[in-house]
């Protein structure tokens, strides 16, 4: 929705303590909006939120065609208006508008809606602006990105990519410009973004609350301030406010001057090129981002210090090669590519660069004259906004957190992979009978694990269902508001009726009841579980390796397919959840590679968690079903009849329905074939490591193909 307009003046940028990279970047985009907004990775309770919101404050006026909904510019109105042609009239000013997408937003809510029961009976286009008109010439702001329904971010592509909006029902079309800075926030551990939506943003910062505890403090007393009197508050910080924001206008006047010369070309295209980023589009950000640097710091030339802060910025969300990778960049490679390649060009003068940490530095960490890296953590130090000669209050101001205030935990992130080291106590057990981690394989791709039947939950890539995108398979009357109109049902329902409702000319009488939507086909994400045997019995290395290899690549499986992930381990005496349902498949990789093993095999304790766990989900989220997946081998130990209560757990699942999947990690010449029993007992499938290569079934594929080619 759009910000409202309201009494309570908005928390002060200048307010904001540490997170000098969050409002560098923020403030290179005012500067520059060319750059291509900004993506916020961090924990919960960082103010991430607060600070995107306090920046429209600082974003300069906007000039608009008065009454026009798309907030077309006097001088340069988009001919293709839906509110044109405008005539040369009343010119409005404005403030720059900041606008929230829900992640529940629908797609008419979006992009707009178009009155289809008007244009078929009319012919006349009725059209609702969007989100996106109500965004054009000003900020987008995406709340918990990484929520996004996938159908939302491929229309969020599409306007950022085109700088429009197309919005087509059955062959009418409305088409208006939408051109806006694009700024997400998102915590890691619910979740990462698809590949081709982090390119979509210029720069990318992580943010985390301050480990220092009189920053900590800082923090809580501007809090307190401000939520006891926001006026006052904001009133205290109007002229570091009023001092910024003609500083982002000084530096938008200068940036046509600023010079990119060739050496910083150079520098720009070596280092991508050093990062194996994929495309171009990293060299035009880090370009578009040294130039803003450039004039944010007063000068016309482009330094090496400007390319390598663009670098920090834009780099790091680039070089992801998949889910498990964290972002960040090496710096010391970063420096060794710059130094190839030389410094900034000959004749640019070094001598007024700042230093970053210097106490002058201003809300990038560098000085007025410079764009130095600033302090990663955001230390005691802060901004020139905050260490401006201090008014005696001013010793109790700070940035807001969330309600969950700013002790949250960090997301997990995933460690390095330990290697196979030889040594033969690496195995050995410890007193409890516990085996040390062992490292996995390397993934791979797997075949599609899917449910049967046909579902209606969250739209994905796995199971097929009834979804608001996908084939179209039939008709139906809308419930509710109309969404996908099926022509030819609407025309075949409208068709008896047109002359006793009087049709004299060519157009057709349409009513309401007529009104047919699509009834379409896609495919929905699950809720993948995993029940993994970290018993004794699993526990030989090479076979251990194996297994959390093929895990993995589940994970990855599920990531890519936007399932979400849980998982339960069990040996010793018990089963344990180890990752709670979570779309970051992230720390269910992390999990995974700290998981220990020994002890005896408790199966059904496995299985009875997972009917727990898969219980409660049920009554969180009803339309999204489950698919369980047992890696095991089938053995079961401890506990008075282990092998019958396992069997029992099994067809207590099974009777509720649940799809299961066992992947048979028995290994030897000789097999007890207990993964298969298992699986006849949960009425699932059975497959083993080899089989859920996806490679080894399109062998089989071309096999039986091949033999029916010969025969």
């Amino acid at each position: 929705m759009t910000t409202a307009h309201n009494t309570t003046p908005q928390y002060p940028f200048t307010a904001v303590v540490g997170m000098d990279d969050l409002r560098l970047a923020l403030l290179l985009n005012a500067v520059s909006p060319a750059v291509g907004g900004v993506l916020v990775r961090g924990e919960k309770g960082t103010a991430k939120s607060t600070a995107v919101r306090a920046l429209s404050a600082l974003m300069p006026h906007v000039d608009v065609v008065g009454g026009c909904r798309f907030a077309c510019a006097p001088d340069a109105p988009d001919p293709g208006c839906p509110d044109g042609p405008h005539e040369t009239g009343a010119v409005e000013d404005r403030p720059t508008r900041m606008v929230e997408l829900p992640v529940g937003a629908s797609e008419d809510r979006l992009v707009g809606a178009l009155d289809i029961e008007r244009a078929l009976s009319e012919g006349v286009k009725a059209f609702e602006p969007g989100l996106l008109a109500d965004a054009h010439r000003g900020i987008l702001y995406v709340d918990e990105v990484n929520l996004l329904h996938d159908h939302l971010v491929d229309l969020l592509l599409d306007a950022a990519a085109m700088g429009a909006s197309y919005v087509e029902r059955e062959g009418v079309s409305v088409r208006h410009a939408a051109r806006f800075l694009l700024v997400g926030t998102m915590n890691p551990e619910e979740g990462e973004l698809r590949p081709q939506l982090l390119d979509r943003f210029g720069l990318t910062v992580e943010v985390a609350a301050s480990r220092e505890p009189d920053q900590r403090v800082s923090v809580v007393r501007r809090r307190l301030a401000y939520d006891a009197d926001p006026a006052g508050f904001a009133a205290r910080w109007a002229a570091e406010e009023d001092e910024l924001r003609h500083r982002i206008a000084a530096a938008r006047e200068l940036l046509p001057g600023v010079t990119l010369g060739d050496a910083a070309l150079r520098q720009i295209a070596a280092t991508c090129a050093a990062f194996e980023v994929d495309g171009m589009r990293a060299d035009i950000v880090m370009a578009r981002t040294a130039t803003a640097l450039a004039a944010w710091a007063g000068r016309t030339d482009v330094l090496e210090e400007d390319v390598r802060q663009a670098a920090l910025l834009a780099l790091p969300h680039r070089r992801r090669r998949n889910p498990f990778d964290a972002p960040g960049l090496d710096e010391d490679k970063l420096d060794r590519a710059l130094e190839e390649f030389g410094g900034a060009d000959e004749g640019t003068d070094g001598a007024d660069d700042p230093d970053p940490d210097g106490p002058d530095g201003g809300p990038d960490g560098g000085g007025p004259d410079g764009g130095g890296q600033p302090p990663q953590d955001g230390g005691p130090e802060e901004s020139s906004q905050t260490q401006s000669p201090e008014l005696p209050h001013q010793q109790e101001r700070e940035a807001p957190q969330s309600p969950e205030g700013p002790e949250a935990p960090e997301a997990p992130e995933r460690q390095e992979q330990p290697a196979a080291p030889e040594q033969s106590q690496e195995g050995a057990p410890d007193a409890g009978g516990q085996k040390a981690a062992v490292g996995a394989t390397e993934p791979f791709r797997t075949r599609r694990l899917d449910v049967p039947g046909l579902g209606e939950g969250a739209d994905g890539r796995r199971s097929r269902a009834r979804t608001a995108h996908g084939r179209t398979t039939g008709a139906r009357r809308p419930h509710g508001a109309l969404g996908k109109l099926h022509l030819a049902a609407t025309v075949q329902a409208a068709a008896p009726h047109q002359r006793a409702r009087g049709r004299s000319g060519r157009g057709l009488v349409v009513r309401r009841d007529d009104l047919r939507e699509a009834v379409r086909e896609g495919r929905e994400g699950n809720l993948v579980l995993f029940v993994v045997d970290a018993s004794g019995s699993m526990a030989a290395r090479k076979r251990m390796s194996a297994v959390k290899g093929a895990v993995l690549s589940l994970l990855l499986d599920a990531y890519q397919r936007r399932d979400k992930i849980g998982m339960i381990t069990f040996r010793g005496t018990g089963a344990e959840l180890a990752l709670p349902p979570t779309s970051s498949v992230e720390a269910g990789a992390a999990r995974l590679e700290q998981l220990p093993t020994g002890g005896r095999t408790p199966l059904s304790e496995g299985l009875l968690r997972a009917h727990e766990v898969l219980r409660v989900e049920r009554m969180r989220d009803a339309s999204r079903r489950p698919l369980l997946v047992v890696v095991t081998d089938g053995r079961a130990t401890g506990g008075p009849e282990p092998v019958g209560r396992a069997a029992r757990a099994a067809r207590l699942l099974a009777g509720e329905g649940t799809a299961s999947v066992v992947v048979d990690c028995e290994a030897g010449p000789v097999r007890l074939g207990l993964a298969g029993e298992l699986a006849r007992e949960l009425q699932g499938t059975a497959i083993t490591l080899d089989e859920l290569r996806a490679d080894s079934v399109s062998a089989l594929v071309r096999t039986v193909q091949g033999n029916r080619k010969a025969a």
